[in-house]
Protein backbone atom coordinates (compact mmCIF):
# COMPACT_ATOMS: atom_id res chain seq x y z
CA UNK A 1 0.00 0.00 0.00
CA UNK A 2 1.35 3.40 -1.00
CA UNK A 3 2.31 5.51 2.06
CA UNK A 4 2.26 9.43 2.14
CA UNK A 5 4.44 10.33 -1.05
CA UNK A 6 1.61 8.51 -3.13
CA UNK A 7 -1.72 9.87 -1.09
CA UNK A 8 -2.01 12.31 -3.60
CA UNK A 9 -1.59 12.89 -7.14
CA UNK A 10 0.16 15.10 -8.22
CA UNK A 11 -3.59 17.14 -9.57
CA UNK A 12 -5.03 16.21 -5.91
CA UNK A 13 -1.90 18.02 -4.15
CA UNK A 14 -1.97 20.91 -6.37
CA UNK A 15 -5.70 21.15 -6.05
CA UNK A 16 -5.18 20.89 -2.06
CA UNK A 17 -2.36 24.09 -2.84
CA UNK A 18 -4.55 26.12 -4.17
CA UNK A 19 -7.32 25.71 -1.80
CA UNK A 20 -4.78 26.80 0.75
CA UNK A 21 -3.95 29.89 -1.16
CA UNK A 22 -8.06 30.90 -1.45
CA UNK A 23 -8.76 30.05 1.48
CA UNK A 24 -6.33 32.51 3.22
CA UNK A 25 -7.03 34.86 0.41
CA UNK A 26 -9.97 35.47 3.05
CA UNK A 27 -8.12 35.68 6.24
CA UNK A 28 -4.67 36.22 7.81
CA UNK A 29 -5.13 32.57 9.22
CA UNK A 30 -2.55 30.08 8.38
CA UNK A 31 -3.52 26.72 6.87
CA UNK A 32 -0.87 23.40 6.80
CA UNK A 33 -1.81 20.11 5.96
CA UNK A 34 1.26 17.67 6.98
CA UNK A 35 1.18 14.27 5.80
CA UNK A 36 2.83 11.25 7.25
CA UNK A 37 2.38 6.88 7.04
CA UNK A 38 2.45 6.15 11.11
CA UNK A 39 1.36 7.49 14.27
CA UNK A 40 3.17 6.48 17.39
CA UNK A 41 0.74 8.29 19.65
CA UNK A 42 -3.23 9.62 19.67
CA UNK A 43 -3.42 11.53 16.58
CA UNK A 44 -3.97 15.06 18.50
CA UNK A 45 -1.31 14.81 20.33
CA UNK A 46 0.91 13.93 17.10
CA UNK A 47 -0.36 16.80 15.56
CA UNK A 48 0.45 19.25 18.20
CA UNK A 49 3.60 18.13 17.91
CA UNK A 50 4.17 18.75 14.55
CA UNK A 51 2.61 22.05 14.85
CA UNK A 52 5.24 23.06 17.56
CA UNK A 53 8.08 21.12 14.99
CA UNK A 54 6.63 23.56 12.14
CA UNK A 55 6.81 26.62 14.17
CA UNK A 56 3.24 27.00 13.48
CA UNK A 57 2.22 28.83 17.22
CA UNK A 58 4.86 31.65 15.97
CA UNK A 59 1.84 33.40 13.47
CA UNK A 60 1.57 37.35 15.23
CA UNK A 61 -2.42 36.21 16.13
CA UNK A 62 -1.63 32.24 16.93
CA UNK A 63 -4.11 31.47 14.06
CA UNK A 64 -2.50 28.64 12.54
CA UNK A 65 -4.25 25.21 11.52
CA UNK A 66 -2.86 22.20 10.78
CA UNK A 67 -3.91 19.20 9.58
CA UNK A 68 -2.75 15.76 10.53
CA UNK A 69 -2.68 12.45 8.04
CA UNK A 70 -1.00 9.33 9.27
CA UNK A 71 -2.16 7.65 5.71
CA UNK A 72 -1.51 4.04 6.29
CA UNK A 73 -2.95 4.20 10.16
CA UNK A 74 -5.98 6.12 8.48
CA UNK A 75 -5.86 8.35 11.18
CA UNK A 76 -5.89 12.28 11.35
CA UNK A 77 -6.25 15.33 13.42
CA UNK A 78 -7.50 18.79 12.79
CA UNK A 79 -5.48 21.24 15.59
CA UNK A 80 -5.55 24.70 15.38
CA UNK A 81 -3.64 27.63 17.63
CA UNK A 82 -5.59 29.47 20.77
CA UNK A 83 -6.20 32.30 18.84
CA UNK A 84 -8.29 30.45 16.52
CA UNK A 85 -9.80 28.10 19.19
CA UNK A 86 -11.00 30.47 21.60
CA UNK A 87 -12.87 31.96 19.20
CA UNK A 88 -14.69 29.18 17.38
CA UNK A 89 -15.12 26.40 20.24
CA UNK A 90 -15.25 23.10 20.53
CA UNK A 91 -18.64 22.44 17.82
CA UNK A 92 -16.66 23.88 15.06
CA UNK A 93 -13.38 21.23 15.19
CA UNK A 94 -15.78 18.26 15.77
CA UNK A 95 -18.17 19.71 12.45
CA UNK A 96 -14.61 19.59 10.61
CA UNK A 97 -14.07 16.17 11.97
CA UNK A 98 -17.34 14.85 10.49
CA UNK A 99 -16.62 16.34 7.14
CA UNK A 100 -13.34 14.75 7.33
CA UNK A 101 -14.29 11.53 8.53
CA UNK A 102 -17.13 11.17 6.11
CA UNK A 103 -15.58 12.06 3.08
CA UNK A 104 -12.61 9.74 3.76
CA UNK A 105 -14.51 6.86 4.85
CA UNK A 106 -15.71 6.92 0.50
CA UNK A 107 -12.71 7.75 -0.31
CA UNK A 108 -12.88 11.25 -1.26
CA UNK A 109 -9.83 12.19 0.44
CA UNK A 110 -8.76 15.14 -2.16
CA UNK A 111 -12.40 16.50 -1.45
CA UNK A 112 -12.42 16.03 1.90
CA UNK A 113 -9.12 18.42 1.98
CA UNK A 114 -10.91 20.86 0.03
CA UNK A 115 -13.97 20.73 2.02
CA UNK A 116 -12.64 22.02 5.15
CA UNK A 117 -9.97 24.11 3.91
CA UNK A 118 -12.77 26.02 2.21
CA UNK A 119 -14.81 25.97 5.86
CA UNK A 120 -11.78 27.10 8.03
CA UNK A 121 -11.05 29.90 5.60
CA UNK A 122 -14.77 31.12 5.73
CA UNK A 123 -14.60 30.67 9.23
CA UNK A 124 -11.45 32.29 9.84
CA UNK A 125 -12.16 34.91 8.14
CA UNK A 126 -15.26 36.37 10.75
CA UNK A 127 -12.68 36.58 13.25
CA UNK A 128 -8.89 37.32 11.55
CA UNK A 129 -10.58 38.96 8.13
CA UNK A 130 -7.64 39.35 5.14
CA UNK A 131 -5.98 42.74 5.40
CA UNK A 132 -4.37 44.21 2.59
CA UNK A 133 -0.94 44.56 3.63
CA UNK A 134 -1.14 40.89 5.31
CA UNK A 135 2.09 38.61 5.08
CA UNK A 136 2.07 34.89 4.24
CA UNK A 137 3.20 33.82 8.07
CA UNK A 138 4.04 29.68 6.75
CA UNK A 139 4.42 28.19 3.77
CA UNK A 140 1.28 26.32 1.90
CA UNK A 141 3.31 23.38 0.75
CA UNK A 142 2.27 20.23 2.34
CA UNK A 143 5.23 19.04 4.63
CA UNK A 144 5.42 15.36 5.29
CA UNK A 145 7.38 12.86 6.81
CA UNK A 146 8.11 12.18 10.41
CA UNK A 147 9.15 15.55 11.67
Amino acid sequence: MPGYSHFFSKEEHQSILDAIRIAEKKTSGEIRVHLEDHCDHFPEDRAAYVFDRLDMHRTAERNGVLFYLAVLDKQFAIIGDLGIHERVGTDFWSSLRDILESEFKQGKFKEGMIACIDKMGESLSQFFPYQGDDKNELSDEISTGKI
